[in-house]
């Protein structure tokens, strides 16, 4: 199927050609015309399948009116993620010739700004849903205007951390609004909780069984707990990635990883929940420019953010869920091209291995160092 096909306006198309789309994924065909009917949709669809612009462009078919109020609310979890969408936004909008407005909110910021933002009343409204609520209590947010809401990572804005805020939200527009709940993993309960909060949605997902491409190769190395940072280090030099992220669990192990890795001459930097926003912008811009070949992060990099050209993903911190692997190792071997997912575990993680294994179909190879290259262990 084409994008004329699915009927999608002959402008938009265009635009999407500007950024080199031509052919709509499985999950932008699926979405399309249910969202234009006003359908609320809980939508599981695999990483990097094109969720974002799966919303994106049917939300500009119907709002592309521009009248100057509060149309749609794009819920996410993270400030990182709440950018990239905004951007996507003003690609999309600019490139159609459409004066759709986008503004990002989000909180540990100064809210001023943001309130002078919300003064030219953009039609698309990005970010986390704690600052969202503060500026509609602020009757800042024309919450009775939304016509619909998106929750981006449903899954993570419905977990016990979030829930209680994104209903809030939700519960200060009207009853008549739209619901979508879009992510890569939707279990069970959050698929009832979505079902209790919304108006007969539909289940949608782009494929049955969630998936890791096969053109990733999966290794693991095994070290004792305190090894572990010296022993990256040393793989990553045999690795000789161009571009690579870099998986550990906690603050200060990235702190102390990203400087491990710059004494010994690589060029890193690090992003994690509770860094500077500033510091965290840079660090994604100067890795997405090349300026910088390893970024270090916590999950918080797993979901939403993506990066072109990644060809290696290392995980110090082994996930402890096979859907959070699925999202970190996602982020290499995209566009058909060969990736790299290695872990450094210890012989207690290996049964988080075996899970992998089992839930994705994949196959770890043992690897080990011998005189300057990765053999077989």
């Amino acid at each position: 199927m084409n994008f004329q096909e699915l009927n999608v306006n002959e402008t938009i198309i265009k635009a999407l050609e500007k950024q080199k789309i031509t052919t709509p994924t499985l999950v932008q065909e699926k979405v399309y015309q249910h969202i234009l009917d006003n359908k609320d949709l809980i939508v599981q669809s695999e990483t990097g399948s094109g969720k974002t612009l799966a919303y994106l462009m049917p939300l500009f078919e119907k709002y592309k009116e521009l009248e100057k109020t509060n149309k749609v609310i794009i819920l996410v979890p993270t400030y990182e993620l709440a950018m990239q969408v905004q951007k996507q936004v003003q690609l999309l909008a600019e490139n159609a010739g459409i004066g759709m407005k986008v503004a990002a909110i989000f909180g540990k910021v100064k809210i001023d700004r943001q309130v002078e933002r919300l003064k030219e009343k953009p039609q698309i409204i990005v970010g986390t849903a704690d600052r969202i609520h503060e500026l509609i209590k602020m009757k800042k947010i024309a919450a009775h205007n939304v016509k619909t809401i998106v929750l981006d990572e449903a899954d993570k804005l419905l977990d016990k951390k979030n829930r209680d805020k994104v209903k809030e939200v939700i519960k200060c527009t009207m009853r008549d609004r739209q619901l979508l709940f879009f992510s890569a993993s939707i279990p069970s309960a959050i698929i009832k909780e979505a079902s209790e909060m919304s108006k007969e949605a539909l289940v949608v997902k782009s494929e049955e069984k969630q998936t890791i491409p096969k053109n990733i190769e999966h290794l693991y190395l095994l070290c004792e707990p305190r090894a572990k940072i010296e022993t990256f280090r040393k793989v990553a030099r045999i690795n000789k990635g161009k571009k690579v992220m870099v998986f550990v669990n906690g603050q200060f192990e990235v702190e102390e990883t990203t400087q491990k890795l710059q004494y010994h001459g690589f060029k890193a930097a690090c992003i994690y929940g509770k860094e500077d926003k500033r510091m965290r912008q840079k660090a994604i811009e100067d890795f997405r420019n090349d300026k910088i070949n390893y970024l270090v992060a916590t999950d918080i990099a797993a979901r939403g953010l993506h990066f072109d050209g990644v060809d290696t993903v290392f995980h110090i911190s082994i996930p402890e869920e096979p859907m959070d692997y699925l999202h970190r190792a996602g982020r290499t071997g995209r566009n058909e091209m060969k990736g790299r997912s290695i872990l450094i575990a210890t012989k207690e993680e290996l049964p988080r291995l075996k899970s992998y294994q089992k839930a994705f179909g994949i196959n770890f190879v043992a690897k080990k160092m011998y005189e300057g290259k990765l053999v077989r262990g």
